[in-house]
């Protein structure tokens, strides 16, 4: 294997290793020979990476390691490495540690001494952001947004002046949008689909051009949202408490419970719950 400064003997090497983000003609050849030479590899889904290395003749042992299993998995993982074995890290695509659990094993490995090797490689948000045409000079990654929470994760970016980039699951992308044009107005973004896969599609436009798109045209497939920063800085501006306090009313009267419609007004006007439950007392101590 590398040396990669002067690391102790009896200590394995975790190497993070990026996949391949569709096609399979994009794993590096370092990435290759790592594959090779670890004594295990430990993947987000082992029937997806095997479909890799079955492609290119790898034949090494593979645990799996992922969400569900990553406190349990990294504790061996670990002692593996204590004991001098490499392990080589791999997520389904792109590069390990991008809003997946890679970033945990990693940064337990790092806190017991133990070397860590980052290889370069496919990434899924650097390759939407040059496609997207946008600016490249400054830029923000927001991972997946919260589904509950979008409006108010959205308006945090409200005076975002850099482009910013983040995932979407293909049935919640109509939505992201709607909300993405409600809260941050029609400026350009790009939607990137299926890169580097034989059906990939780019589209670039306003907001409101990619919401008429997408909600006639159903979209398969992972995807990356490119959007472009706010010009200049803007107040935000919250609702008044007048219309918080009529929308929490309008949704309780047509049988939805009190704590149920504060958390869809504030949902619906990216504030907190809390904030939108101390508007209604106020109002009602007001009456």
């Amino acid at each position: 294997m590398e040396s990669e400064g002067a690391t102790a003997s009896l200590r394995g090497t975790l190497w993070v290793c990026p996949t391949p983000i569709g096609n399979l003609e994009d794993l590096t050849l370092r990435a290759l020979r790592i594959l090779r030479e670890v004594q295990v590899i430990a993947a987000e889904d082992t029937r997806h990476t095997r479909k890799l290395l079955t492609r290119y003749g790898v034949s090494k042992p593979l645990v799996s390691y992922h969400s569900h299993n990553q406190v349990e998995r990294a504790g061996e993982l670990l002692a593996r490495l204590s004991r001098g074995e490499d392990v080589a890290l791999v997520s389904d695509a792109g590069t390990p540690g991008i809003s997946d659990p890679g970033a945990v094993l990693v940064r337990e490995a790092l806190a017991r001494g133990l070397p860590v090797v980052v290889l370069p490689g496919p990434s899924a948000v650097l390759t939407a952001l040059v496609v997207s045409g946008l600016s490249t000079s400054r830029f923000v990654f927001e991972g997946f947004l919260p589904a509950r929470q979008r409006r108010r994760s959205l308006n945090k970016l409200v005076n975002e002046e850099r482009t910013i980039i983040f995932f979407e699951a293909p049935h919640r992308l109509l939505a992201t949008l709607r909300d993405v044009l409600a809260v941050l107005g029609d400026r350009p973004v790009a939607v990137a689909r299926e890169l580097t896969k034989a059906h990939e599609e780019v589209f670039r436009g306003k907001v409101s051009a990619a919401v008429e798109h997408f909600q006639e045209k159903p979209v398969k497939g992972e995807i990356t949202i490119v959007l472009a920063g706010q010009d200049a800085p803007k107040e935000v501006i919250e609702p008044e408490d007048t219309t918080v306090y009529a929308a929490v009313t309008q949704l309780m009267s047509e049988g939805m419970q009190k704590r149920a419609a504060l958390k869809e007004t504030a949902r619906r006007y990216g504030m907190s719950s809390r904030k939108v439950y101390a508007v209604v007392e106020r109002k009602k101590n007001d009456r």
